[in-house]
């Protein structure tokens, strides 16, 4: 079986005392790329469910858990001049467009971790 690629979300991959571990991902979309955003992070969490059930708290016994976050920014930039003794001066500019960044951790048992790792290609 092929793994399946990943183009916005790039896991860091920590584990605990107890042999589960912990996948982060943080990704952040304009607005036409946020769909195919959303689209990943759905593709992996139906990828879990469906192969390891629903989420459950793994001290209640269940196999894998999640928590995702998301927040909508619109940045503007800021001009940043430089006066000697003064300090800094910032003067607002544009504002960009909004962008969407979605926040996503899983965490595991040894077996969900091992396929997880194979299923999308991650390394430890």
């Amino acid at each position: 079986m092929t793994a399946a690629a990943l183009h916005y979300l790039d896991f860091d991959y920590s584990e605990d005392a107890h042999g589960h571990g912990c996948f982060d991902a943080m990704a952040s979309a304009a607005p036409a790329q946020l769909r195919r955003l959303q689209d990943e992070v759905a593709r992996v969490l139906d990828w879990a469910h469906a192969q390891f059930g629903a989420p459950g708290a793994l001290d209640e016994g269940g196999e894998w858990d999640c928590e995702l976050q998301a927040v909508r920014e619109v940045a503007t930039a800021l001009e940043v001049r430089h006066r000697s003794g003064a300090g800094l001066e910032l003067h607002p500019g544009a504002t960009g467009e909004p962008r969407v960044t979605i926040s996503v951790t899983l965490t595991g048992t040894a077996a969900f971790c091992t396929a997880l790792r194979e299923a999308f290609a991650l390394e430890s």
